[in-house]
């Protein structure tokens, strides 16, 4: 489903002198097309490794961005003008690249959100709907927290009950103990595709099927997974997947969420207002059919178009392709990372996208990620969302470093020289 590189990226890489092409990718020759990563931070060249958190953007959405605004700007969906059909047809056409994407079966099957949060919380406000009490959702011990409060709240509401399925010492999902916690009152599964916290690549399509078996319904957690290697959603089965846009390249505060066509049909509506709607009267209103049903109000048009932009950069790369460049980065850190005395990788699975958590003997992960700050290099430190699962650590956080396809063996460097330097500052 990813298209090979473009011409354009083909000849870019082919210039470059060849000292990251054992990384599948040349990151230096990429991060031309970020004018951010160009910027010195604190009179240092920037090595941006935060990108967990969220992703640069290239000037590719930027323009569009622009472009939008500049030329297009029109609200969407009912308006007979030129600047609305046009506005109207690149929101749509960005729908699609949605679809190819996710390889959904149809657009119709992608409601517009502001990123995974907010889908996961259409679901439990929506779907949730059916839940009673004595029913019971699912979700594993290394989930973020935007696939445990929402419900949580959900079964406050509904005397329902939240499950968890342990995770091992390596950072794993205890397959057995998730067989274990599903039976005939699991409702719905929660899963992280990748673990933000600890980079783990759950067996989805596996855990999915299980699910189903026992007649509960899956939802997936992509946040961490799209921008890192390619997703099906129809070879996973899943009912619902959500991401955001702002993790794969894309704009802040627009992300989607994809719905098997048989459910989206029969879900009610989560939020009133204008275009949700079929007919309004004070007796009663009609609603949209589809993904329009769900999307009250007028939207983030431009994020839409430059998510569209996003993922279009992406595929012409290739996904497959990032994912490898990104894996071979990860190696080459935790290997470096390995040889530091003093440091304890959290998060050790066999199977893991681009993300390295770790602990400095003696240094606080945040008076790290401060030091590190100081030569440039950028990287998240804290719980990142997923305190259950340092809990399971019986540990308050880790540094985070976590790669992008923009990311090289400089960035790489710059994170271990960093780490000892902090190590010879606190004498540890």
């Amino acid at each position: 489903m990813n298209a090979p590189l473009n011409s354009s990226v083909t000849q870019r890489l082919a210039s470059a002198d060849g000292t990251d092409l054992s990384l599948v990718l040349d990151g230096r020759v990429l991060a031309e097309d970020f004018p951010i990563l160009a910027q010195a931070v604190r009179k240092r060249r920037l090595a941006y490794l935060d990108n967990g958190a969220t992703t640069q953007k290239p000037q590719v959405v930027i323009d569009a961005l622009s472009q939008f605004y500049t030329h297009s700007n029109a609200n969407i969906h009912r308006g007979v003008h030129w600047l609305s059909q046009h506005s109207t047809d690149l929101y749509e056409q960005a729908r699609t690249q949605v679809q190819r994407l996710l390889n959904a079966p149809d657009s119709q099957d992608i409601i517009y959100v502001r990123g995974t949060t907010e889908a996961i919380n259409l679901v439990a406000q929506t779907w949730g709907q059916s839940i009673q009490a004595g029913d019971e959702i699912l979700v594993t011990g290394m989930e973020h927290h935007s696939n445990i409060v929402p419900w949580q709240l959900l079964c406050a509401r509904t005397g329902a009950t939240l499950r968890h399925a342990r995770i091992t010492d390596t950072g794993e999902l205890d397959i057995a103990d998730f067989k274990a916690q599903l039976n005939s009152r699991t409702r719905l599964v929660g899963i992280a595709h990748v673990s933000n916290a600890l980079g783990t690549i759950n067996p989805v399509a596996n855990l999915v099927r299980l699910a189903h078996e026992a007649g509960a319904l899956a939802l997936v957690d992509g946040a961490q997974a799209v921008a890192h290697g390619s997703v099906d959603v129809q070879a996973l089965d899943c009912d619902f997947y959500a991401f955001s846009g702002h993790k794969i390249y894309g704009p802040t505060g627009i992300g989607a969420l994809y719905v098997r066509a048989s459910i989206l049909k029969d879900l009610p509506p989560w939020q009133g207002g204008g275009d949700m709607i079929h007919t309004v009267s004070f007796e009663g209103s009609t609603w949209a059919t589809g993904p329009q049903r769900f999307e009250a109000g007028t939207p983030h048009i431009a994020g839409a178009v430059g998510l569209g932009a996003a993922i279009q950069y992406v595929m012409d790369i290739g996904l497959d392709t990032i994912a490898a460049h990104e894996s071979a980065l990860l190696a080459r850190a935790t290997e470096a990372m390995q040889e530091i005395e003093g440091v304890r990788l959290i998060g050790t699975a066999a199977h893991k996208a681009g993300i390295l958590s770790f602990l400095v003997d003696g240094i606080h992960p945040h008076d790290l990620g401060t030091i590190l700050d100081t030569d440039g290099v950028a990287i998240r430190a804290g719980h990142h969302c997923a305190m259950p699962l340092m809990s399971h650590f019986g540990i308050p956080g880790t540094a985070r470093a976590s790669f992008a396809l923009y990311n090289n063996l400089q960035d790489v460097d710059a994170l271990v020289a960093g780490v000892r330097k902090a190590q010879k500052l606190f004498g540890v």
